[in-house]
């Protein structure tokens, strides 16, 4: 077994697992953690877990200390400062008219690195751009492509529900989104219908699909030719969630059939 904490490094980002190197710590406390990037500023949402040592496939980096108010009033200075420098990196963007979209900006906790993050169509070249930044920043300068739900993640928005974006107000991952998982909620395949604000897939259909699958395992394929009280018939469609299913029978017309009542 071996001990761990969660930590968010950013307001609903990836949850990443360090060791506690002997603190206590409690959800919502500010800490300081050691990453291959330098020092971040994190905050504890995993509180000390013990796990089995076969789950965890990389070395733990280590939870440096509890943030004292220093800390904290020099992480606040560091997002001030992040906000200048997207701005000044948007700026030299339209001065090399690079076709790209800059959403975000910022310093490790120990300013040992500027991250950016940008959004492109094709592969920028950057370079010009890059030596800029390091000569007005003085350190480490990465600008990394994301995609468009990280977009959409970094602006925020409401979707076709009505309620803020599942991507900015608490998704962490993005979790692998597919057509089929449409088909089985009986879903109309109309972009307008099935695509987020980002213009990919809703994350929201992942949500009930295990639900869906386990629903449909006791009801017959859409096309199969089946034989019910009323003759045989094709299956022309079926509802999981009433657990019933509707068949063209030849003699009789279109029947419904109740998996509830036939059980």
């Amino acid at each position: 077994m071996i001990e761990i904490v969660g930590i968010m490094l950013n307001k609903n980002s990836k949850i990443y697992y360090f060791s506690p190197n002997g603190l206590k710590l409690k959800k919502g406390q500010n800490v300081i953690v050691k990453t291959e990037r330098g020092l971040q500023f994190g905050t504890v949402e995993l509180e000390n877990t013990n796990i089995e040592s076969s789950k965890i496939k990389t070395v733990l980096n280590e939870v440096v200390h509890i943030a004292s108010k220093n800390d904290k009033e020099k992480n606040e200075k560091n997002i001030e400062s992040s906000r200048y420098a997207l701005k000044k990196c948007k700026e030299l963007v339209e001065k090399y008219n690079l076709n790209m979209m800059v959403l975000s900006a910022n310093y490790t906790f120990d300013r040992s690195q500027l991250l950016f993050t940008f959004l492109a169509d094709n592969r920028v070249d950057f370079r010009k751009l890059a030596k800029d930044l390091a000569n007005i920043y003085k350190t480490r300068i990465e600008l990394r492509q994301v995609g468009v739900r990280d977009k959409a993640k970094e602006v925020g928005g409401y979707g076709s529900c009505g309620r803020e974006l599942c991507c900015s107000k608490f998704l962490c991952d993005f979790d692998s989104v597919s057509i089929n998982m449409a088909k089985n909620q009986n879903i109309a395949l109309n972009p307008t219908k099935i695509n987020g604000v980002c213009g990919r897939l809703l994350c929201c259909l992942k949500y009930e699909d295990e639900c869906y699958k386990e629903l449909s395992k006791n009801l017959p394929k859409v096309g199969k030719m089946i034989v019910t009280e009323s003759g045989e018939g094709k299956v022309i469609s079926v509802d999981p969630l009433k657990q019933t299913y509707r068949v063209n029978v030849k003699e009789k017309g279109i029947v419904e059939v109740d998996l509830n009542e036939s059980n």
